[in-house]
């Protein structure tokens, strides 16, 4: 159960009313009016709680779990305990999380700008934004309705930002547009010069980096992550990304609609990742790359060529995945041997 200190539960809700808000069914003799306080896991969850199955590592939790509903696949009904009230999903996950965020919805806040924050006279502000101590705001900044902008925030001259977006403390924002509904975290940079120079033995040049950085609506950034903005082509994050904490952002890459990057990855310059390319946490995308639709790379992998559309790959450099652990178990055997 989520620490009251931090998190208020919006419930109870009967059973047929979160059926209704998941998208799942009541299971044959289900308690329709049943109702449950708040969602947990497992092993923590009681007869007031609601908890789900997703992966067949914990069907023994879900066999002896004292959770008073679960949200299961179709197959799993038959292995509930008695009594557990069942509701039936294809996608038990994705039926949790509309779950919690029933019983969890994002806080609401009074707007109101602190006094401490500097804003130029010049920049557009609607009156039901919150605005928190030490945040500046730039000339001609356009911040959209019902933004909150968190402490010692520093948003730059000409940002836009859409509707309904969340800044946390300590973020700085320059040259870039900012959609709606975008959720970032504390100490993301967002628009800081691109990585560009031209090397000479004399003494490298630095390259103007004149582009901007381009947020679509619904993503999320993580935090201490940092997006580069563009050398003269824009960077652009596709709209419904996740970006996980300590991700680096290179000047002119494209990220597609819905691309995941997971903590501690990079992409470097001019890379682009077609729509839900995954690449996960630690690993590095070289530049000038094209990772297809859907393709995923593992953890730690190094990437040096383009990554077909659907395509697994991992390891340094990144092979296609079943290729990669046959490699793994040959230089396994061969140190075995060795060792004889």
């Amino acid at each position: 159960m989520a620490d009251p200190r931090f998190f208020k539960a919006a419930g109870p809700f009967t059973l047929k009313g979160l059926a209704a808000l998941i998208g799942a069914e009541l299971c044959p003799g289900a308690s329709a009016d049943a109702t449950f306080d708040d969602v947990a896991p497992l092993s923590a969850a009681g007869p007031r709680d609601l908890s789900f199955l997703d992966n067949k590592k914990y069907v023994e939790e879900f066999m002896t779990s004292r959770a008073g509903a679960c949200i299961v696949e179709a197959s799993a009904a038959e292995s509930a305990p008695d009594g557990m009230e069942l509701l039936i999903s294809a996608t038990p996950y994705q039926a949790y999380a509309l779950a919690a965020q029933a019983y969890y919805p994002e806080p609401s806040f009074e707007p109101g700008v602190s006094p401490s924050a500097s804003i130029d006279p010049s920049a557009h502000l609607p009156d039901d934004c919150l605005i928190e101590a030490g945040v500046v705001i730039g000339p001609d900044a356009n911040i959209g309705a019902g933004c909150r902008i968190g402490a010692n925030t520093f948003i730059d001259q000409a940002v836009v930002i859409g509707e309904n977006t969340s800044i946390a403390s300590g973020v700085y924002l320059s040259h870039c547009l900012i959609g709606a509904r975008v959720l970032i975290h504390p100490g993301v940079c967002i628009g800081q010069r691109g990585f560009g120079f031209a090397m000479a033995a004399s003494g490298h040049i630095k390259v103007p980096q004149l582009g901007r950085v381009i947020v679509e609506d619904d993503v999320e950034i993580g935090a201490n992550s940092t997006i580069d903005r563009g050398s003269g082509p824009d960077t652009v994050i596709g709209a419904g990304s996740m970006i996980d904490n300590l991700v680096q952002i290179g000047h002119n890459v494209r990220l597609g609609r819905g691309c995941v990057l997971i903590a501690q990855s990079g992409v470097a310059g001019s890379s682009r990742l077609e729509e839900f390319a995954v690449v996960a946490a630690q690993s590095g995308v070289s530049g000038h790359l094209v990772i297809g639709k859907g393709a995923q790379i593992g953890a730690k992998s190094g990437v040096i060529r383009d990554v077909a559309p659907g395509e697994k790959v991992a390891g340094i450099p990144a092979v296609p995945v079943k290729e990669h652990f046959r490699q793994v178990a040959t230089v396994k055997r061969l140190a075995s041997r060795k060792g004889r």
